[in-house]
């Protein structure tokens, strides 16, 4: 049987009760496949803020660096009316969340964008165009570009002038493609590289180390698409996608395009993985303060998060697969949270949900 030593921050707002649940599915997937998973609970974000004045500590990330993976609820406050947002910027929650980022070096961020047949009718999108539904993966380069270039805003004769600087070099492009044919290999064998190399220098050595790295992969398909094309094709025919490779900006943009088609962001898992094994995972979600503590928030996208856990980091696909299918049989059987009921099915809450998911791996 072997042990997995995972860091979980349970986070803020409802992070606590969405993690709990997550860590309830995860036990009964361990005791079905025959591993353990030995936790070890941190502080981050206004937790941390409240515990420690700051919203990331040395020893939280210490903690983190000595797991083979990082379970997250959710992290932040209500702006308006939360003390952790009258500090200085660097000091409120989600600076936590680029500080352990950075200090983990979690350069792919992924992102999935699944259409349950249970949930077609939340989509925006018109039935024809949905057909059996889509399953993609948008991966995003997540330390590099637009926003980690040098940035100044100057006054010129009298005019303000703002400047901001989008730079790759070709070791950061390599690293995230080699990850995204990688995850093509788990899937569909399918990678859509996501540029503007008609118009950008960045775009271009972009598209040009892709290339170079695809002759790695030779059983899987590479296909480049401009952006404002690939913007189109999301909402024109999302089926024909399975991995959307992209730098920063435009995978900032595209994920959360690709989320809204899908109609529910809680529903929605994440992960950030750096160059080993090791990822980060957390709901694409907000900590939603207004419904902590009521039993009622939607915990599945952490469930299929901690399943996205087993899988890229433990490489424990047979139980990241039964976690996969519970959460669509509990679907199936007519189980929703508040946020995606719909007339004529049975109103659950987090707890009961998180129950149901188990019962089922």
């Amino acid at each position: 049987m072997s042990n997995h030593r995972i860091a979980v921050i349970p986070g803020d707002g409802i992070g606590p009760e969405i993690v709990a649940e997550a860590r309830k599915v995860l036990d009964a997937a361990g005791k079905k496949f025959g591993f353990t998973l030995e936790y070890q609970e941190l502080l981050m974000g206004g937790a941390s803020i409240d515990a420690y004045g700051v919203p990331l500590t040395e020893e939280t990330i210490r903690a983190a660096k000595d797991s083979e993976a990082v379970l997250m609820g959710s992290i932040g406050g209500d702006a308006k009316t939360s003390p952790w947002y009258k500090l200085e910027p660097q000091k409120r929650p989600e600076a936590g969340l680029l500080g352990i980022r950075k200090a983990l070096n979690l350069f792919a961020n992924l992102r999935p964008a699944y259409l349950y047949e249970e949930l077609k009718g939340a989509c925006p999108l018109r039935e024809d165009i949905i057909g059996d539904g889509f399953d993609m993966m948008i991966m995003r380069e997540l330390t590099g570009g637009l926003y980690f270039g040098e940035r100044k805003t100057v006054e010129e004769n009298g005019v303000r002038k703002a400047i901001d600087t989008l730079t790759y070099d070709e070791n950061e492009i390599r690293r995230i493609a080699k990850r995204g044919f990688d995850i093509a290999r788990k899937r569909r064998k399918k990678v859509t590289s996501v540029d503007k190399a008609n118009v950008l220098d960045s775009s271009r050595l972009w598209r040009a180390v892709v290339e170079e790295v695809h002759a790695e992969y030779p059983d899987v398909e590479l296909e480049h698409m401009l952006v404002d094309n690939c913007a189109m094709q999301l909402v024109r025919d999302p089926k024909q996608f399975d991995v959307i490779l992209t730098e920063n900006m435009f995978g900032d943009i595209l994920s959360d395009e690709a989320s809204m088609v899908t109609g529910s962001i809680g529903m929605l898992a994440s992960a950030s993985l750096n160059e080993t094994k090791f990822g980060l995972y957390e709901p694409s979600h907000g900590s939603a303060p207004d419904i902590a503590g009521k039993d009622i928030a939607n915990p599945i996208a952490t469930i299929l998060s901690a399943a996205m856990m087993l899988r890229f980091s433990l490489d424990l696909d047979e139980a990241a697969d039964a976690i996969e299918r519970a959460v669509k049989q509990v679907l199936k059987d007519g189980y929703r949270t508040g946020d995606i009921l719909s007339e004529g099915f049975t109103k659950v809450g987090c707890r009961q949900m998180g129950d149901l998911i188990r019962d089922r791996v």
